[in-house]
């Protein structure tokens, strides 16, 4: 099956490829719910060496820059709490921690979280975090662009593989919180 965006000729079911993804990401496509069927989300191989947004841009083609989506992990602190949320944006775009999500999170502040936080919460390689599959009780903060996508491309769990779905099949994951402007401008010129 060839993929509906991207120069990717080998787009399989990710129901029939679970075996490709981490246990997490896994268990989520096994149960999922949605108006999408479970079917509508594809599983494609890619090289874990070009998976930054930049390189990967570069190497499978420019336009994936408008059809993909980043998943970050943040963490909001107010007094003692601590609240760890993904935030899904457009690639071409970064997430605006201390205005939206700030107000979102009801947080004094917000950072990036750690690496060691991230992949170790989630289950989920460095590069390769993914909206499906995320702790429960995380709320999933999806920009309205990416939504409003035809299909977006975004991490597997790992560094190797992509996952292609409906944009709207953002909305329906547990958590989504659907957001304006939450990415915003683009990302800074890395030098």
């Amino acid at each position: 099956m060839r993929a509906p965006i991207g120069d990717f000729d080998d787009a399989r079911p990710a129901p029939d490829c679970l075996d490709l993804l981490t246990a997490p990401v896994a268990a989520a496509v096994r149960s999922w719910s949605g108006t999408v069927p479970a079917d509508r989300i594809l599983y494609v191989d890619t090289d874990p060496a070009v998976a930054d947004t930049a390189v990967f841009v570069e190497h499978y083609g420019q336009r994936l820059l408008d059809e993909s989506a980043n998943c970050v992990i943040v963490a909001g602190r107010r007094g003692e709490t601590t609240t760890l949320a993904a935030c899904v944006v457009r690639s071409g775009t970064r997430v605006d921690v201390n205005g939206v999500v700030r107000r979102e999170l009801g947080s004094r502040k917000v950072r990036f979280a750690p690496i060691e936080t991230a992949t170790g919460d989630t289950g989920m390689e460095y590069g390769g975090i993914t909206p499906l599959g995320l702790p429960e009780d995380w709320p999933v903060l999806v920009d309205a662009a990416v939504v409003d996508t035809e299909w977006v491309l975004v991490g597997s769990g790992r560094r190797r593989g992509k996952l292609i779905l409906p944009g709207k099949a953002f909305a329906e994951l547990p958590g989504a919180v659907v957001l304006e402007g939450l990415g915003v401008g683009p990302e800074p010129e890395l030098s």
